[in-house]
């Protein structure tokens, strides 16, 4: 019974790894072309172009709120780059959620501690997830922002305005920088001071050497100078500080991944032996002890982890 369920499971992850195989190969080329089109049209200056900036701002989950919880998690969901649909979540943490309940039911039985359990996991689940997608993103845009300002960098040095050396590089540069300063050109074209847009993609983005981007924009608008061999250093600066973040991941990769092996060990085990003697945990279920001790080991193991991220994570 036990080597049926092993099977099970690798038939399950075959088939999960098959069809996300069909999606990148079917599906993930068309939806970077439909994205692409998105931004073409929102950079566009046809009359359109205002209902398209609203839309994409709306779908981000980007506005200007005056509480600071909601300003904070409006900008954190914004910085993710999704573009949320209501009913789709919905279902998606009713699914997760159940899938947690049942696992915990199985585990612990069903009860009032059970069901706090599952909904704590699964808002924990749906915060990590947007987590992970936010630093990829903003990683990403990292990249992407030297060349960026290389760009508007030839085009202020050839003649072109400021805004139109942004345009140029919601033109020609691949999301997320071309979507983001797509949106920086069409608020200014609708009438946004310079200082305010560039702090609206700074909340949008959320990446931290964007600020450097934004205080020299703000002081050449304020005082003048010379923007393109201000913004030319600045992209210099930024690869330099690209590579040196680069040489530190490389350097505390291995503290990442004993805490990624350290955590995940545990739970790993214990699905193993689950599944192979599924009344392996049956004795010590109900004991009064079991569930003080697994409180004890979760809390834990979120302080070894917190130990061991602070070890290995280094503000450059």
């Amino acid at each position: 019974m036990g080597e049926l369920w092993v099977i099970y499971a690798l038939v399950f992850g075959a088939a999960l790894l098959g069809v996300q195989a069909i999606y990148w190969l079917a599906f993930r080329e068309r939806l970077a072309q439909r994205s692409v089109n998105r931004r073409l049209i929102s950079s566009s200056p046809v009359s359109n172009s205002a209902a398209a900036l609203q839309t994409l701002l709306r779908e981000r989950g980007f506005s200007d709120s005056n509480n600071q919880f909601l300003r904070a998690a409006n900008d954190f969901l914004a910085q993710t780059g999704l573009r949320f649909n209501r009913t789709l979540a919905l279902f998606a943490s009713i699914g997760v959620g159940g899938a947690f309940l049942a696992t915990f039911t199985v585990a612990l039985g069903f009860g009032m501690l059970t069901l706090v359990s599952a909904i704590i996991a699964t808002a924990v689940v749906a915060f990590l997830f947007l987590a992970i997608v936010r630093k990829k993103r903003i990683a990403r845009f990292g990249e992407q922002l030297p060349d960026a300002i290389d760009v508007i960098v030839r085009g202020v040095r050839v003649g072109f305005p400021f805004s139109a050396a942004m345009d140029l590089v919601a033109r020609e540069m691949p999301d997320p920088v071309g979507t983001e300063f797509a949106i920086v050109s069409d608020e200014i074209a609708f009438g946004l001071d310079m200082q305010t847009a560039i702090e609206h993609l700074y909340r949008r983005v959320g990446q931290e050497d964007l600020l450097f981007f934004v205080v020299a924009v703000t002081i050449q608008t304020e005082t003048g100078g010379n923007l393109a061999e201000v913004l030319a250093r600045l992209a210099t600066l930024i690869r330099q500080r690209i590579k040196l973040r680069l040489k530190v991941n490389a350097i505390t990769a291995e503290g990442r991944l004993s805490a990624i092996v350290l955590s995940l060990v545990p739970f790993v085990l214990f699905g193993i032996v689950s599944l192979l003697s599924p009344n392996y945990f049956a004795g010590i279920r109900d004991h009064p002890i079991a569930m003080p001790a697994l409180i004890f080991g979760l809390a834990s193991l979120a302080i070894g982890n917190t130990i061991m991220y602070r070890m290995v994570r280094f503000r450059i």
